[in-house]
């Protein structure tokens, strides 16, 4: 699978603008266990708190579910940030080895923002990384963010239920070594592009493992302005965290 190129992320990010009203996306990131047969001398380090041996697929998920990037082998008892923190892709977001688009105007704005990765509470929040707001007492902006994140970020989850509902293989162990197991995964990724390529995309109704998301269309003026403030105010935060020196 290709590193994706500047255009490939330009190409992305209108992609999350124009099905999922969410401008400045990247992609998805999410992390999926994969059954395999216990390795040998492993320990406990393939355990994963679902009870049973597994590894990690995590990836990045664009807005109509393809994969853009993947990586497998994570151990099964890390959480989906710590497999994070420990990848390949975290390296390259930090050394800024990736080709992201630079910061640019958010619509209807003059404020320059940088285009962004959305993720869920399990993972650090970065300038490059947009995750939801945490705790229980939110208000009503906050709350109204957070949903139209997760809207925007079930595009992950649902890239992951069409690649089990595809290959079934992946509902039980993997019968092989890890080395392998990795690369049948990696092929499975693949080809699950593949299929979306030949099959199209669904834009008006999607449904995905048991997921049904409704595409409402553009959001009106009003509300398309207040949703853009309170994403400018999130990214700020995470600028003056950064800026403040601290990492996460």
């Amino acid at each position: 699978m290709p590193t994706p190129t500047r255009d490939i992320f330009y190409s992305i990010s209108n992609d999350f603008n124009n099905i999922w009203n969410f401008p400045h996306v990247i992609g998805c990131i999410d992390g999926k266990h994969v059954r395999v047969m216990c390795p040998k001398k492993s320990g406990s380090m393939f355990y994963n708190y679902k009870k049973y041996f597994s590894v990690v697929l995590q990836a990045v998920a664009d807005a109509i579910y393809k994969f853009v990037m993947v990586e497998v082998g994570g151990y099964g008892k890390q959480s989906d940030g710590g497999t994070f923190r420990a990848s390949d892709l975290y390296q390259f977001l930090n050394e800024r080895e990736l080709d992201i688009p630079s910061p640019a105007y958010l619509p209807n704005t003059q404020v320059s923002v940088p285009y962004v990765f959305l993720a869920d509470e399990a993972y650090p929040l970065k300038t490059y990384l947009m995750k939801p707001f945490g705790g229980r007492d939110l208000t009503v902006d906050q709350q109204n963010f957070n949903s139209r994140l997760s809207r925007a970020r079930k595009t992950v989850e649902c890239a992951f239920g069409r690649l089990y509902s595809k290959w079934r293989l992946l509902s039980k162990s993997i019968e092989t070594d890890i080395q392998l197991a990795d690369k049948i995964v990696k092929t499975m990724c693949l080809l699950h592009n593949i299929i979306i390529d030949k099959e199209g995309f669904e834009r008006n109704l999607t449904s995905c493992s048991g997921i049904t998301i409704h595409i409402v269309g553009y959001l009106n003026a009003s509300t398309e302005r207040c949703a853009d403030r309170i994403v400018l105010r999130r990214i700020n935060r995470v600028l003056g965290r950064d800026a403040g020196g601290v990492t996460g």
